[in-house]
């Protein structure tokens, strides 16, 4: 969902895109320089997204960003930031694994880096509770946030493994229908599909509002149950001309992981209001409780994760073979864990 300033940064994006507003200063297919006045920051409102609404919300990210003005904008899944990225609209963002790989193959390397990860966890396979296992599904229709995403790569990968074929336009055995969480909750209740592979909060709410039951937690699928659902990338060349924009961004994202941990109930209740003021739907207070147990908030990327997500995409048609060697740029993010006494995390 975009927030109301997203809608018009992108209606400016679309106007540029067709010569309409680029200067004649500015070459064809070349974003205008932003400077170091102003950071574009990116997320979802989602509680996998909670390290960036703590940092908005509270305060933490624009106090660290001093004189740098912070400009946000929320998106439903992670093709929408790529391309907001791609076009210059953005500088950085929350996003999850896969659409971070897409970004850095389809630029061969150059157009983002991943500086710091932000949560592990809070992805399940939510169904009908007639639905069994694997085998109930043939036949069945099964949301994700969209196509390409880090949940649709998650969810075609396992019934790839569990011997069902589904394709990217809908087909197949199990017909997967990539769109928004909040229209997969009002069509999981209506009974016009019959599950979803959703993030925190959206996978709870299938359950205590939609009446659906937990078919894969996915944490039961990958080493010691750890995976990236959400790290945080920024644009190459903003992070090349504004490295000490980069790093105040960074002392705040810390900082906002280092809210969650020592004053949970507070970081709660930013999370509830961010998204409330974001998509305009309340959500309890005890649904982000419930939804915070199934998360762990780390500025550990998870690394290994990461290519194993490559490999799965691959595997299921969504990306071409692509080297990852470059992706990370951790360096300012262990300065900052560093002067703080903290753990530093490696690639």
């Amino acid at each position: 969902m975009l927030s109301a300033r997203s809608a018009t940064r992108w209606a400016i994006v679309i106007l540029t895109a067709f010569g309409l507003l680029v200067p004649a200063a500015v070459s064809a297919g070349a974003a205008p320089k932003q400077g170091a006045d102003t950071l574009r920051l990116g997320y979802f409102p989602n509680v996998t997204h909670a390290t960036a609404l703590v940092g908005v919300e509270g305060g933490l990210v624009q106090e660290k960003l001093g004189n740098t003005r912070l400009e946000t904008s929320t998106f439903n899944a992670g093709p929408q930031v790529v391309e907001a990225l791609n076009s210059g609209a953005l500088d950085a963002s929350y996003i999850g694994p896969n659409p971070a790989i897409n970004a850095f193959a389809q630029s061969d390397g150059e157009a983002i880096r991943i500086i710091s990860g932000a949560t592990s966890g809070g992805a399940f396979l939510v169904v009908k509770p007639d639905i069994k296992n694997a085998k109930d599904l043939d036949g069945k229709k099964i949301a994700s946030p969209q196509l390409g995403n880090t949940q649709d790569v998650a969810l075609r990968t396992w019934l790839k493994k569990k011997g069902l074929e589904t394709d990217t336009a809908g087909g197949g055995e199990v017909s997967i229908v990539p769109q928004e969480n909040a229209q997969t909750l009002d069509l999981f209740k209506q009974g016009e599909i019959d599950g979803a592979w959703a993030p925190e909060p959206w996978a709870t709410r299938l359950k205590d509002e939609g009446g659906g039951k937990v078919l894969v937690d996915e944490r039961k699928l990958w080493p010691d149950g750890q995976y990236v659902t959400t790290h945080l990338i920024v644009r190459t060349e903003f992070l090349d001309d504004n490295p000490d924009v980069v790093k105040k961004l960074l002392e705040g994202h810390v900082a906002a992981n280092d809210l969650i941990r020592t004053d949970t109930p507070r970081a709660e209740q930013l999370v509830a209001q961010g998204i409330d003021k974001t998509t305009g739907r309340p959500i309890a207070p005890e649904l982000v409780t419930a939804s915070f147990k199934n998360l762990v908030f780390t500025n550990d990327p998870i690394a290994s994760s990461l290519r194993k997500s490559a490999k799965d995409a691959e595997a299921v048609g969504l990306l071409r073979p692509v080297d990852l060697k470059g992706i990370y740029n951790l360096k300012l993010l262990n300065q900052v864990l560093k002067k703080l006494g903290e753990s530093t995390v490696k690639a």
